[in-house]
This record gives structure tokens, C-alpha cells and sequence, in this order.
């Protein structure tokens, strides 16, 4: 795992677990639910970066003879437990509060203390983000952060940097939220507030669930090695033809390369390793992530 990876979830960790006690002690004493709602948010979010803490320490532990392949894939197992509760703690308790605040409105209590709270989050999550998007730049390279994000192997990475992008936005719905709340004296506003924030954890939860379900199902290598794989074995003589090449990757540091190729009739079972073992330590060398390689000579079909 990169050491950018757990850098940015420290920092993520780190700024929410300062703000999000002082959250629920400004919703008790003010009665916000947006502020509730944001509590809510803040201790969701510490609980997932602690689970994600706890996926890059399982996925480095080393293979073994019941798990040839390492664990690397466990990160995507992690990730993908955060989403399904961002979706159904964060955003089904924030839902829940909203409409119940809409039903039910109680007054707002001196919003001070909202403010202050909402002033110390945006600083915390502000400078979380900020340090997940300087790593995240340094590894997006010349793509934008969408494709970069669809493209990315290490959902630890995106997952802290689509969780720090919805608090920030979660803190503006929430102060223009109880703002309106103070300044036309309804609750409703409080309310809705609260919905808004979380659909916003639904959206967060449903995007996250699907950028890494396909990596915990078994997502190949991207296009560009792949091909760049393929004029490494083409540069063969003794190659008649490259019949296929399957990637999966094992973890996002750990590329499966498996290849059939169509060696040229008569040659030597000699020359046929020779041509293997250079194909295999050329792929290596050019990308150190392919761990496993495995070349079988078979026949054109």
C-alpha cells in the first residue's frame, strides 16, 4: 500500500474525531438537527477511516499457502463496508432526523454555538481535504479527478477524499440551514437541512459502493499496460502469436499477468523457456506490480 494512502486517512481520522464531539455537544445544547446530522456525520466517518486503517494492515500481511495472492484484495472489502455504512448510518440517521425535525419542529436554541462549532469543522475538514487532494494529485497524474478516480486502484484513497468533499459540503447545507433557521425563526429549515445532508451521504455511499465493487469483484489491469505488455511479447521472434492476456489485480500494488501465446512450430523447448524468462523479466522490470506472471505456450485457436 502506498504510504500516501495512510497518511491521508490519519489526517482524515485525526480532524474527525476533534470535531465530532464538539458537534454533539452543540446540537444538545442548541437543538440543531443539521447539527445532529453532522455529528452523525463526523463519527461515521471516524468509524470508517479506523475500518480502512484496519483494511491496509490486512491487505500487507503476506501470502500464505491458503492465500497464495496475499491479501491485498481486503482493502476492497473495507472500502466497500465503509459505503454500505455511509449509506445506512450516515445518511439513513440524517434522513430520519430531517423529517423527524420537519414533523415535529422544535425551537431553535442561540445558534452561537452552532457557528463557532461549524467554524472549527470547516477548518479541520478543510485542512483533511486539502492534504487528500495534495496526495491524491500525485498520483492522478495528467488525468482529471474523475478518471483518475474510475481509473484508481487503491480505494482508500478516493474513499477519504469523496467522504472530507462531502462534509465540506455537508457543513455549508448545515449553516445555511440553521442561518435560515435564526433568521425566519422555522424550524422547518433545520429540517430539511438535515434531509439535504443526508442524501448527500446516500450519494457519497452509492458512488463509493460503485467505483469499488468492481475492484472486489476482480478488475483487470488498466488499458495502457496491458498493451504495453503486449508489444513487450511482440517484440519476440520465436512468437507466432499472443492468443490472450488476462490481468486481475490482487491488490492495488498486485497485478496477475497470465498469457497464452502461440509459439513458432519446431522450436526447442529450450529456446521457448528462454523466450518465456525474458518476456517475464521485462514485464517486471518495466512494471513492478505485475508480482505474478505466468506465460503458457498454447496453440492459435
Amino acid at each position: 500500500m502506498t504510504s500516501g494512502s495512510k497518511k491521508i486517512i490519519i489526517a482524515a481520522l485525526i480532524g474527525n474525531t476533534l470535531i465530532s464531539i464538539t458537534k454533539f455537544v452543540a446540537a444538545s445544547i442548541t437543538g440543531s438537527s443539521a447539527m445532529l446530522s453532522e455529528g452523525i456525520h463526523s463519527i461515521v466517518d471516524t468509524g470508517n477511516q479506523i475500518l480502512l486503517l484496519y483494511g491496509l494492515k490486512q491487505a500487507a500481511r503476506p501470502a500464505s499457502p491458503q492465500f497464495p495472492f496475499g491479501h491485498g484484495k481486503e482493502i476492497y472489502l473495507w472500502s466497500f463496508v465503509v459505503a454500505i455504512l455511509i449509506f445506512a448510518v450516515g445518511a439513513g440517521i440524517s434522513i430520519y432526523e430531517g423529517i423527524d425535525h420537519i414533523l415535529h419542529p422544535s425551537a431553535l436554541h442561540d445558534p452561537t454555538v452552532n457557528y463557532i462549532v461549524l467554524g472549527l469543522a470547516i477548518i479541520f475538514d478543510g485542512g483533511a481535504l486539502y492534504f487528500a487532494l495534495i496526495e491524491f494529485n500525485k498520483v492522478k497524474g495528467s488525468f482529471g479527478y474523475i478518471e483518475a478516480i474510475k481509473r484508481g486502484k487503491d480505494p482508500s484513497m478516493f474513499v477519504v477524499l469523496f467522504e472530507d468533499s462531502a462534509a465540506m459540503l455537508g457543513l455549508l447545507i448545515a449553516f445555511i440551514g440553521i442561518l435560515l433557521t435564526q433568521i425566519t425563526r422555522n424550524a422547518l429549515w433545520d429540517g430539511i437541512a438535515s434531509v439535504i445532508i443526508g442524501l448527500i451521504l446516500a450519494f457519497t455511499a452509492i458512488w463509493l459502493a460503485y467505483e469499488t465493487k468492481s475492484l472486489l469483484i476482480g478488475e483487470g489491469a488498466d488499458p495502457d499496460i496491458i498493451d504495453a505488455i503486449h508489444k513487450i511479447a511482440s517484440k519476440q521472434d520465436s512468437i507466432e502469436k499472443i492468443n490472450e492476456i488476462l490481468t486481475l489485480h490482487m491488490g492495488p500494488e498486485f497485478i496477475l499477468v497470465n498469457m497464452s501465446i502461440d509459439f513458432k512450430d519446431y522450436l526447442p523447448v529450450g529456446s521457448i523457456e528462454k523466450t518465456i524468462e525474458i518476456i517475464t523479466k521485462e514485464i517486471k522490470e518495466n512494471f513492478p506490480i505485475a508480482k505474478k506472471v505466468f506465460i503458457e505456450a498454447e496453440s492459435a485457436k
